[in-house]
């Protein structure tokens, strides 16, 4: 494999299988605060919802009630309670190969990092069900960083605990367009999308993914053909886009304007950067 010494790796979507539960525990967590399913409220809610993926949960609710800190902070505590109960009644599946993937990364000396947008004491319950503890080097959850995706700071934050000298030594894997511009944002060296969560490719190619696969197991093949992240458009391998290739349909609202592409979504944090390879300089 190419000389990358750490992979950061999304969760739902990216190596467990997306099955419709964090839409449920938002739909049961916003029901809490009465917008409930049927409404208009609930319709343009959870359509801002499936925008917001691969945010912290507790930003995405803060956005839904905004200026009330007590709603959503209730909500949040509903939205994990419902999280965890899903867990227990019907647990949860890998993305096929995922495991697998995770293996040869760490046979190779590469060092696997799993963050989310969740808290990491629910991070460590999906993992513990999934069997992977074992599996990471490190688990990082969004109340671990200042801030959420799409700031950089789960990424860095994983360059500086695993000792990563240089911010292009790193591997992104995402399902979102918010944890590509994460990984943009970063530095890292590769940022790959895969198409096993709900953000379509399109999306995440205008997020700034220099690769978009089909799943997080086609990666080995990437890494070991050496492709140049810089020639992004001649390297993707996807499946054939969908005929919508877009936001479920919601009923229309002000609030589902289609997704304007902010100046700076790729531009990268270079302070932070810099202050990881002076990490790096002072361990030699």
């Amino acid at each position: 494999m190419p000389a990358h010494t750490l992979a950061c790796f999304g969760l739902i979507g990216t190596i467990m299988v997306d099955d419709g539960t964090l839409e449920k525990a938002y739909a049961e967590a916003i029901a809490t605060q009465g917008v409930v399913t049927g409404t208009t409220a609930f319709a343009r809610a959870m359509a801002r919802v499936h925008r917001a993926r691969g945010k912290s949960s507790i930003d995405v609710l803060r956005e839904l009630f905004p200026g009330n800190e007590a709603r959503a902070q209730a909500a949040h505590l509903a939205f994990e309670r419902s999280l965890s109960g899903a867990v227990q009644r019907s647990g949860v599946q890998p993305v096929p190969g995922a495991g697998q993937v995770l293996d040869e990364l760490a046979e190779s000396g590469v060092r696997v990092c799993v963050m989310s947008s969740f808290s990491h004491r629910q991070l460590s319950v999906f993992l513990t069900a999934l069997g992977w503890q074992d599996r990471v080097d490190l688990v990082l959850g969004a109340d671990d960083v200042p801030r959420g995706c799409p700031a950089p700071d789960l990424v860095l934050q994983a360059m500086l605990t695993l000792g990563v000298d240089d911010v292009r030594d790193t591997i992104v894997v995402q399902s979102t367009d918010s944890g590509i511009q994460a990984g943009c944002r970063s530095g890292a060296g590769l940022v790959v999308a895969v198409l096993t969560g709900t953000h379509p490719a399109a999306r995440l190619r205008r997020a700034g993914a220099t690769h978009v696969l089909a799943s997080v197991a086609d990666l080995p093949a990437v890494l070991a053909g050496g492709a140049d992240p810089g020639l992004a458009a001649s390297h993707v391998t996807a499946p054939r886009p969908a005929p919508e290739d877009s936001v479920p349909d919601q009923p229309a609202t002000a609030d589902q304007a289609p997704d304007v592409q902010a100046p700076d979504v790729q531009a990268p944090d270079v302070q932070a950067q810099q202050a990881v390879r002076q990490a790096g300089r002072a361990r030699s």
